[in-house]
């Protein structure tokens, strides 16, 4: 079996070194956000859709390669070692399992076909101002008028809201009981009369999150996953997904950065050669093995046939999104002075403007200012810290 893993990660190498071209790889290190760019990551979804690799966790049946968990775990890793475009999660990642598992028969006809292929780009409402991490204290208020929900209320922190098509939002259809309880998931096209997109700027100076209001916004009820009120069951399966994934690899990368940095030629000294810096460089260097290595272990329970629990989903999330910021900011601190100008302007999409400085102080910054929210989404680390809390302790 070994033999296989070993064929199929030289495959995806070779399929990764003759599709992503030097100009792309280029455009790749100008994200500082947690996906790519629109235009670049629609290229990156269909280029993969023609392989036959859009939909990695998919299976056979609804068009997915049918790769087991080790399989995908290769890909995303050499994927983010050869800086390929980072692909938004919102529909391929969470919508369409979510559809698999609760949607209906014509849900799944209509929709996952347009995920594969990349029709649809989707974005997720579900944070609102004052409900985030206590997600079911959410008032977006959804009130039945025959065939149709009416959808009062908002959402803040969306991601792509601004190039996505289609939106998932957890809605309150009911008051009564307790809040988790009057939760529904609905699903509507972003272009739908009632819907407003407002951009928020980041403080990395990326266009990434916005708030979205609804003003009597109206749902066909066949656009509900699941039954009404279902929806907190069907929002803890998704956040299962949105836990997962690599953390490890694009965390070297930004330690790649780091090292490149702090031995670029024309430092004299060379920072590289500091004490300081060296002693955390190990220290990153050593909590990124350690996270690959249990990323690896967790992997290979899942490939036994076992049930890696909550808990550690949430660990790896903490420790994960903890030393994605611990990299980051060592490539900063390589950096020095060049750290320090505004390179918003040079990131932007199709931008000429050029870098000041050198090449490799372009990202850096940017990219450690947006990950300082790698540790609230998804659910915030102090959460999870509750979540590895109550069920260690209440296992034993």
């Amino acid at each position: 079996m070994a033999d296989h893993y070993e064929s199929f990660r030289a495959e995806v190498r070779a399929f990764l070194a003759r599709t992503l071209t030097p100009e792309i790889r280029a455009r790749a290190r100008r994200q500082a956000g947690v996906a790519a760019e629109r235009d670049l990551g629609i290229w990156w979804h269909r280029t993969l859709h023609a392989q036959g690799w859009s939909a990695p966790a998919w299976p056979r049946e609804y068009g997915g390669p049918g790769w087991d968990v080790v399989e995908r775990h290769i890909f995303e890793e050499e994927c983010a070692l050869a800086g390929a475009p980072q692909l938004f999660l919102g529909g391929l990642q969470l919508v369409g399992p979510v559809l698999m598992a609760f949607g209906t028969e014509a849900q799944k006809a209509f929709f996952l076909p347009r995920l594969l292929s990349g029709d649809h780009y989707w974005c997720q409402g579900f944070s609102e101002p004052g409900s985030g991490s206590d997600l079911a204290s959410l008032r977006t208020a959804a009130v039945r008028d025959g065939d149709h929900y009416v959808i009062n209320g908002g959402k803040i922190w969306t991601t792509h809201a601004h190039w996505a098509n289609w939106i998932f939002m957890l809605v309150r259809t009911s008051t009564a009981g307790r809040p988790q309880a009057g939760i529904t998931f609905l699903l509507s096209p972003m272009d739908a009369p009632g819907i407003t997109v407002s951009p928020i700027r980041s403080m990395s100076g990326e266009h990434e999150v916005n708030q979205v209001f609804f003003d009597n916004l109206r749902v066909p009820v066949e656009n509900r996953v699941g039954d009404e009120n279902q929806g907190w069951a069907i929002a803890k399966y998704l956040l299962e997904f949105e836990r997962g994934g690599s953390y490890a690899a694009p965390a070297r990368v930004s330690l790649e950065e780091a090292r490149a940095a702090a031995t670029r030629a024309g430092d004299d000294p060379p920072l590289w050669g500091d004490p300081f810096f060296r002693r955390r460089y190990a220290e990153t260097e050593i909590a990124i093995l350690a996270q690959g290595w249990t990323e690896k272990r967790v992997i290979a329970g899942l490939a036994a046939g076992g049930n890696p629990g909550d808990a550690m989903a949430s660990v790896l999330k903490v420790r994960g999104s903890e030393v994605q910021q611990q990299a980051a900011e060592l490539a900063v601190l390589a950096l020095g002075e060049a750290a320090i100008p505004d390179q918003r302007a040079a990131l932007e999409p199709g931008s000429e403007v050029p870098v000041i400085g050198p090449d490799i102080a372009l990202r850096p910054s940017a990219r450690h200012m947006n990950l300082r929210a790698a540790s609230i989404f998804g659910g915030s680390n102090e959460i999870q810290r509750n979540i590895i809390a109550r069920l260690t302790l209440n296992s034993r």
